[in-house]
């Protein structure tokens, strides 16, 4: 006989128990939250007002502001609120929607990341065949699978998590419901589905990790047949990818390649991962692409001059 779930709502223990470290994450984490929204929606807008952004590139980013709009919005807002009140709860439906949509956004972050990966390979090493390549059914069925694949990905992690026993404990020492600490509080033994975990995130954020690495190693040795001014136009290009790999990536390898275990850091490394990604990605696929500037400067004047009249 299965055991019986008891278990209506979790209660959260948040990042800090001090009153006055509450008060500084609600200020911090609001700004940042506001600023991560109006920042990727400012880049969708510029990129479909734009008739000059209409490379595959540029449209494989607006798919990934989407999702860094999304992402965050899983858990931030709930984390935002909680620090208002002492005893923070979530409802059981409430912690697996907020299971199901961290990881879906998430997932689908990874996944247009590796299709970006595609389109700048293709782009430097095959140029001659881009736009054959690279045509508009070929990119919407890239960004297609990316979020079916983050979908999957998702689904399977929260039915996993869903049809587990919850009957004792209801605390999560985290500020927001994650796999980890859910299987932890089971009433079952959960050492197969922790395994189905690493294989299922952990798994996916290494193996991207490694051909993402890989496809840009490759890119930039063919760089070498580049003319100087190519050359630093396809650099400054893969080096923003490559930060934001490097800030995507790397945190969900240190949550999700190991077993099911909670450590210390956990909170602070997927906050990292929650937070500063989504927020800093439009800073660098704009700074650094005069391109997407361009198109801002334009559609600011535009709207001032429409403001004018």
């Amino acid at each position: 006989m299965g055991t019986k779930n008891n278990v209506t709502e979790f209660v959260l223990f948040g990042l800090f128990q001090s009153r006055e470290m509450q008060h500084v994450c609600f200020v911090v984490f609001s700004l940042f939250h506001v600023l991560t929204i109006l920042g990727n929606l400012l880049v969708i807008i510029t990129i479909n007002a734009s008739k000059t952004l209409k490379a595959p590139m540029y449209f494989f980013l607006s798919h990934l502001s989407f999702a860094d709009m999304c992402y965050p919005s899983a858990t931030t807002p709930k984390m935002i609120a909680d620090t208002f009140v002492e005893r923070k709860t979530i409802s059981f439906n409430g912690c697996m929607t907020q299971l199901f949509s961290a990881h879906f956004f998430g997932g689908t972050e990874i996944f247009l990341l590796t299709a970006m990966a595609y389109d700048r390979y293709v782009a430097i090493c095959r140029p001659l065949h881009y736009t054959t390549i690279m045509g508009q059914w070929k990119c919407g069925l890239l960004a297609g699978a990316s979020w079916v694949a983050g979908f999957l990905h998702s689904i399977l992690q929260t039915l996993l998590t869903v049809q587990l026993p919850f009957c004792g404990p209801n605390e999560i020492d985290n500020f927001f419901c994650d796999v980890h600490p859910l299987l932890k509080l089971a009433c079952a033994d959960t050492y197969v589905v922790g395994l189905i975990v690493v294989a299922n995130s952990g798994m996916i954020s290494l193996v991207s990790f490694i051909i993402l690495i890989i496809s840009y190693v490759v890119i930039l040795l063919n760089l070498r047949r580049q003319s100087s001014e190519g050359r630093r136009k396809a650099l400054s290009t893969c080096g923003s990818h490559i930060i934001t790999v490097i800030l995507v990536l790397v945190p969900p390898m240190f949550m999700y390649i190991r077993p099911s275990t909670t450590l210390a850091a956990d909170k602070l490394v997927i906050l990292f991962n929650i937070v500063m990604p989504p927020l800093l990605n439009p800073l660098i696929y704009t700074l650094r692409n005069n391109e997407v500037k361009n198109a801002m400067r334009k559609l600011f004047r535009v709207q001032g001059s429409t403001g004018e009249k």
